[in-house]
């Protein structure tokens, strides 16, 4: 396993969350021995890290996550400069230029997803094109359907991440727009900004 095989593992703890080596070895086409060796040595990059997790009778299983700077390897995009700009913005025009600016990156992405899910069949083709246009973004997203019939849109990044932090208005003005153009009911469950390892949205049809 080369290098390109550590970034394969990486992005994989990032999208799927914590595995076993042999779960991880077997996704990426190799040996659970190849895979635990790949991990133990971004372990002592300080990429990833293990734990043990007791599932009842036996010797406890073994997982590895990334780490804070395994996380940082999915940069968030332009991150210093975006929040020095706010934090300019703030203290030159004050709270509201701020919301201003929210409503105005609102309104933009309104209107693009707005043209691309328009024609849409229904509402999961509406969830998978807005999947599809998030993870062009940079937020690798994806869609999943669940047992009882809802859609699970999950965002495994944000590249606006510390924007976000320095500005949650972005995060509330994210999920007013997907509501508009999935029209539908969507819950946000999953909340990187609380220490979940992704965002992931729970769509339903109004009224549900």
């Amino acid at each position: 396993m080369g290098a390109s095989a550590a970034d394969r593992l990486l992005y994989l703890l990032k999208t799927r969350g914590p595995q076993q080596a042999a779960d991880a070895g077997a996704i990426l086409g190799t040996t659970a021995e190849a895979a635990r060796q790949q991990l133990t040595k971004l372990a002592t990059s300080g990429l990833v890290e293990s734990y043990s997790l007791s599932r009842g009778v036996g010797r406890p299983s073994q997982f590895w996550k990334l780490t804070p700077a395994g996380h940082n390897r999915f940069p968030d995009t332009h991150s210093t400069l975006t929040v020095q700009l706010l934090d300019t913005v703030r203290h030159a025009f004050g709270e509201g230029a701020i919301d201003r600016l929210i409503d105005m990156r609102e309104q933009a992405s309104r209107e693009v997803y707005r043209q691309e899910l328009d024609d849409a069949a229904d509402l999961k083709e509406r969830v998978a094109r807005l999947a599809a246009l998030r993870s062009r973004e940079g937020y690798m997203a994806e869609y999943e359907e669940l047992d009882d019939g809802s859609l699970l849109l999950i965002e495994n990044h944000c590249p606006i991440c510390a924007a976000a932090t320095a500005c949650q208005g972005f995060c509330r003005a994210e999920l007013a727009v997907f509501e508009l153009v999935l029209q539908a009911k969507v819950e946000r469950i999953e909340h990187i900004l609380k220490q979940a390892r992704r965002c992931a949205y729970k769509v339903t049809p109004f009224g549900n």
